[in-house]
């Protein structure tokens, strides 16, 4: 079933033409942030990180941990995982209301199933720019690699079936999947059943991916992190996946992201932290 005029791989390449557009756009603006003024404070060279990010992909959100354990002050070995949502290319959200409502309701027309991703990682990370004054911007480089789960659910569907008898119109209720209506009558989808329809037909598909991609630090503090990424993510299962009512699901998925991140630095160098002229006077 193809749910819309445009090919799978035409729909594809214009979700990841604007992403390099929002990419760029980031990558372009940030100079002129970067330059501050003279930073004062002690510089953590050796440092580990615990950061959160909230993801942005051409083919759908998601949501990423990571464990950043130093092995010099430039280096770091990455612990990661993401938890996103896949779409299908072909994904169309329909408007409908129905016979007996005038609320409008949404639904993607010939989806079967909702697809949610778990990846967990470890790669490298190296620091090729290092901030100069306060405000500035520090550029690192990314890659990682590991294991895939995806949950694969089952969406349900609520259908009204129109009855004609004796000259009455009657109207049946119904919810079940896309396209196991049997019905002698006219039915029409009214919008999705409760989300928790269907958890007890969850199924795994596992796979593998690896990831590459930038990170722009710019936070003013040297303890707290923020940061903007952009890059490249390729996800492959070991069957299709079963997203859209047709025969042209795939098993490989290939997206640009862009996310934010937040998060804390600590400092394991084993130094002393420099005291305040307010420690000092305590001290006295």
């Amino acid at each position: 079933m193809n749910t819309t005029g445009q090919p799978a791989g035409c729909l594809l390449f214009t979700g990841v033409q604007k992403l390099s557009g929002v990419i760029l756009c980031l990558l372009v603006s940030l100079p002129g942030y970067a330059q501050g003024e003279i930073d004062t404070q002690d510089k953590i060279l050796y440092r580990n990180e615990k950061s959160l990010a909230f993801l942005l992909n051409s083919n759908g959100i998601g949501g990423n941990f990571r464990f950043a354990k130093r092995i010099t002050y430039l280096k770091k070995t990455l612990y990661e995982a993401d938890l996103v949502t896949i779409k299908h290319p072909k994904e169309v959200r329909i408007y409908t209301s129905s016979a007996t409502s005038n609320t409008a309701k949404s639904y993607i027309y010939g989806k079967t199933n909702s697809f949610i991703n778990l990846r967990a990682g470890i790669g490298f990370q190296r620091e090729i720019f290092q901030k100069q004054d306060r405000g500035g911007i520090s550029i690192r480089y990314f890659y990682d690699i590991g294991p895939d789960i995806g949950f694969s659910k089952p969406i349900y569907y609520r259908y009204i079936t129109v009855l004609y008898v004796d000259g009455y119109v009657t109207y049946t209720y119904s919810t079940e999947k896309f396209g196991d209506s049997q019905h002698a009558y006219p039915t029409e989808i009214t919008g999705r059943a409760s989300f928790f329809k269907g958890f007890d037909e969850i199924s795994l598909i596992p796979g593998a991916f690896g990831k590459i991609g930038v990170t722009m630090e710019f936070g003013r503090n040297e303890q707290i992190i923020n940061a903007l990424e952009g890059g490249l993510v390729v996800d492959a299962f070991i069957k299709k996946v079963p997203i859209m009512a047709t025969e042209d699901n795939h098993r490989l998925f290939l997206s640009l992201f862009v996310s934010y991140r937040f998060g804390r630095a600590v400092d394991v160098s084993g130094r002393q932290p420099k005291k305040s002229k307010i420690d000092e006077l305590i001290i006295q």
